[in-house]
């Protein structure tokens, strides 16, 4: 079968020439041949080089290159991608028998696969398409992580259905590709979690944060902290683990804070030590007590998922620090949190900048944070770096 083409407007070939893996519908002159949501196309410049291969998705990035040459796509090739994502992962030590043995194994474009995100669990991996391309694939990339983990991995469970464009992943059932394991407890940095891969948000867990979850532990002995969206309690574990007073997980979700109330059990430490709590931030901290905390982990869901949202995020991030800030102990620590992706690491840092002038308090940075190795930026996709964080001391 002919593969279907992109033409490009001449003189719109630089981005793919630099290595970044989109292309937006305004640099298309013509289609040889129409192509179907999730295919496989390719695409050359005005004179007809070939600039890549990727997956078709009509919308404003029309295609999404995941190789800058011409191949064969097939489960050698996602296996030869996994592969060089997994050998990535084994130079960072992961996974560390005994110490940590969930990550996330492919991340987008950063490893050279736009669309996809697959976490490990133990020996389950969990995969989401956020592309129709990469879905139809799924059974292949399934097939793929068996080669690449062996043994290591018993299934592979899709939970892609809502990270799908609407319509498609409306006929979606997440369900297990291979295998089945029951959600069970998974051990980061010798702390363990029960991971739901299969009910929980995004695949399970956030191991975004697990380089900021060991930083907040090295400040936690014998202070009172807050995690405010604490989802399951990832922050609140580090910081019983490293001996602090009191913890309190605030989360709107029921589901989520009893989630925090058995990760927190599973450290050992006395019950009186932690609480959770069913709450809406915002309003909780409206009506908490001046000065309670030592520590505050502000760490929201992404407030704009496009730039038409981003002032409204901007002014949500600004509210709910300058209320944090004056809330907190004076000496206090703020750990605050953005990973909405059109709000990028400038727009945050002036943001905080806002909320200290309207908090009234000074306020000084201890350290810039950022997502862990596992979730690669690829030098030429700047946009795949989405969460950026701060510490600041509040005075």
């Amino acid at each position: 079968m002919t593969i279907k083409t992109a033409i490009l407007h001449k003189g719109k070939d630089a981005p793919l020439r630099r290595r970044h893996p989109w292309v937006f519908s305004g640099a298309i002159r013509r289609w040889e041949g129409r192509p179907q949501d999730g295919e496989v196309v390719e695409v050359r410049s005005a004179d007809g080089e070939l600039l890549g291969t990727g997956h078709f998705q009509d919308g404003s990035i029309q295609v999404r290159v995941f190789a800058f040459e011409q191949v064969e796509v097939n489960t050698d090739f996602w296996t030869a991608k996994l592969n060089n994502a997994f050998e990535l992962r084994r130079r960072l030590g992961l996974p560390q028998a005994g110490h940590t043995d969930c990550y996330r194994l492919i991340h987008g474009e950063g490893d050279g696969l736009p669309g996809l995100i697959i976490d490990v669990y133990g020996r389950t991996a969990a995969l989401q398409c956020h592309s129709i391309g990469m879905h139809l694939h799924r059974h292949e990339l399934a097939e793929a992580l068996h080669r690449t983990l062996g043994e290591n991995l018993l299934a592979v469970y899709d939970k892609s259905a809502d990270s799908l464009p609407s319509a498609y992943g409306a006929a979606v059932t997440p369900g297990y590709l291979s295998g089945h394991n029951e959600p069970a407890p998974v051990l980061e940095n010798g702390h363990a979690f029960e991971v739901d891969w299969e009910g929980g948000q995004k695949t399970g867990f956030f191991l975004d944060q697990r380089d900021n979850r060991q930083l907040l532990a090295q400040y936690a002995a014998g202070q009172t902290v807050l995690n405010a969206f604490s989802y399951t309690g990832g922050f609140s574990v580090y910081a019983l683990a490293a001996g602090a007073r009191l913890v309190h997980s605030v989360d709107i979700s029921g589901k989520a804070v009893e989630a925090a109330v058995r990760n927190a059990a599973l450290t050992g430490v006395p019950a009186d030590r932690h609480e959770g709590i069913v709450s809406d931030v915002l309003k909780y901290l409206q009506t908490s007590e001046d000065g309670l905390y030592d520590i505050m982990v502000v760490d929201p869901p992404a407030f704009a998922k496009s730039t038409e949202k981003r002032h409204n995020a901007i002014q949500a991030y600004k509210r709910l620090n300058a209320l944090a800030m004056r809330k907190i102990k004076p000496g206090g620590l703020l750990f605050t949190f953005s990973c909405s992706q059109v709000v990028d690491r400038t727009m945050f840092y002036n943001t905080m900048v806002a909320a200290a002038i309207e908090a009234g308090r000074a306020v000084r940075v201890l350290h810039h944070l950022r997502q862990p190795a596992d979730h690669p930026v690829s030098l030429f996709h700047p946009e795949g770096e989405y969460l950026k964080g701060l510490v600041l001391e509040v005075e």
